[in-house]
């Protein structure tokens, strides 16, 4: 009995000491569990936490400065405007300026970047090197974004997009009209003289009238910085071709004119050799 006593005690102390040995192998798995938890936290953490993140469409902010230089800016500049300080169509308000104004466009396929010099075949890659190097340039301030603008300044257009084959859709069509009358009421208050209420009416009829679903509307009514661009070089090369030619016939004129005195002579002196003496 002694015996199997002694037996029982020391089965009941090796069961003891392989549960507690079980017991702490488990917690030092869950403690390498947590701090590699922990650890994975810490890397995908963003490792500038004070960078905010941008949220604009580098693409449409182009767009919309792009409409704005073509279709508003020369009449601004014709009537010697200064847009507001609270006018979001000026160029301080849109967050790439100055990256796209350090850009260098020397061939088709090369651009390089006015900060280092770097050369890229396409301007995308310059686009993706500005975010990746140089984004410490942007002003990522609140109300910066000209792509926030594209529903009044018709972006879709400018970026060559298909008209959709859907129906209109008259809420849209109206909260990009609302948007466009209320940069037409802060950039160019009427009351603020002449100028500024002839370009407050300009500028409802260039952007704003097309925001409905009636199809015989049209942005850009007025036309703008390329059509007269366009003008004046059909009217440079109409010049080159027309001038030469009106030399052309000039030159064939007075030879004609030339050759008409020198057949008169010649018939006068036949005349008068065949006179009697």
């Amino acid at each position: 009995m002694l015996q199997c006593a002694g037996r029982l005690a020391s089965l009941l102390l090796v069961s003891l000491l392989s549960a507690s040995s079980l017991i702490l192998v488990a917690e030092s798995h869950e403690d390498q569990g947590f701090h590699g938890a922990a650890g994975s936290r810490i890397l995908l953490q963003d490792p500038h936490p004070h960078t905010h993140e941008v949220h604009c469409s580098r693409e449409r902010s182009r767009a919309a400065w792009e409409a704005i230089d073509e279709y508003l800016m020369p009449f601004v500049e014709k009537e010697k405007y200064e847009l507001p300080s609270k006018c979001r169509l000026r160029p301080d308000y849109d967050m790439f300026r100055e990256q796209e104004q350090h850009k260098i466009h020397f061939d088709i396929n090369d651009w390089r970047c006015g900060f280092c010099k770097k050369a890229f075949r396409a301007e995308k890659f310059l686009d993706q090197h500005f975010e990746n190097r140089h984004k410490n340039l942007l002003d990522n301030s609140e109300g910066r974004c000209m792509a926030d603008l594209c529903g009044a300044l018709h972006c879709d257009l400018m970026m060559e997009f298909k008209k959709p084959k859907s129906k209109c859709n008259a809420a849209a069509a109206l909260r990009n009209h609302h948007l466009c009358e209320s940069l037409a009421d802060s950039c160019f208050p009427i009351n603020q003289g002449l100028a500024a209420s002839r370009l407050h009416e300009f500028f409802l009829r260039q952007f704003c009238d097309a925001h409905t679903c009636n199809r015989g509307a049209k942005p850009f009514p007025k036309g703008g910085r390329k059509q007269t661009n366009r003008f004046y070089l059909a009217l440079c090369v109409l010049t080159l071709i027309l001038l030469p030619l009106f030399y052309l016939i000039v030159f064939l004129h007075q030879r004609e004119m030339k050759k008409g005195v020198q057949d008169l002579r010649r018939f006068s002196k036949i005349g008068q050799k065949k006179k009697p003496s």
